[in-house]
């Protein structure tokens, strides 16, 4: 009976993987849901004279950047679970939630400042209302899309196993510290790209998936960072018509 429990405990890091990717999947999915069910805003809360408090914002900026953003984060957590399942016998390697709570965390913060530019710029709006705001947005996210910055962040999300090796540090302080850099390599990448909700809306779905979907590419997909800098230009292009008047 009294090694029921480590054996359990061996069991369970044998197939570490597949129980982070479960976990995720289904952190993911519930996002998800939450977005699609308005997150939280009721309906009444969108109009002009009702903007939703200020605590609500930030929690559906965040629960929407897990949405988004966790999928194409998953081969870095997959591999930090790769890591701790094959040494499972090294206490120094804390469990993956602490690695994905430090992630989550970045993105709690961007989520904080996101509400804040939301409610300083929109006012009682959810998104920009005149079409210079919109241009300025939309050619600010395409210069962005081809600077060395976005490059250079979008290399590290894009290279799981040089991140990891790069800053591996031991224990739970260095999961969480990991986390914590991963995300922001991944706010760096991205920030701009999340600011065009203001220009099609915050809450609306076809841009959350337009969104995601380029973010999963570059990412995720061979050539994916030259979609990146095509995409730059398409959103350069896009303001500079806006700004003429089409």
């Amino acid at each position: 009976m009294g090694s029921s429990a480590p054996d359990l405990t061996s069991r369970i890091l044998r197939h570490e993987r597949l129980i982070v990717a479960a976990g995720v999947a289904l952190l993911a999915l519930l996002a998800w849901l939450y977005v699609l069910d308005g997150a939280g805003i009721p309906a009444a809360m969108a109009m002009p004279m009702a903007p939703p408090p200020f605590s609500a914002l930030v929690l559906m900026w965040w629960v929407m950047m897990i949405a988004m953003m966790l999928p194409s984060a998953a081969p870095a957590i997959l591999l930090y679970a790769r890591v701790r399942e094959t040494r499972r016998s090294d206490p120094a390697i804390a469990q993956s939630w602490v690695f994905m709570a430090g992630y989550a965390g970045i993105w709690l913060l961007f989520s904080l400042a996101a509400a804040g530019a939301q409610r300083l710029l929109t006012g009682s709006s959810m998104a920009f209302e005149t079409r210079g705001a919109q241009a300025a947005m939309l050619i600010a996210a395409g210069v962005y899309q081809l600077s060395p910055l976005k490059g250079a962040c979008l290399s590290q999300c894009r290279s799981p196993v040089q991140f990891i090796s790069r800053h591996w540090r031991p224990g739970w302080t260095g999961a969480a510290r990991m986390g914590v850099l991963h995300g922001a390599y991944c706010v760096g990448c991205c920030w701009l790209l999340m600011g065009l909700l203001f220009v099609g809306g915050i809450m609306d779905l076809t841009w959350i998936a337009a969104l995601t979907a380029i973010v999963a590419i570059e990412k995720l997909a061979p050539g994916g960072s030259v979609l990146g800098r095509v995409a730059g230009v398409a959103l350069i292009a896009w303001g500079a018509l806006k700004l003429s008047g089409y």
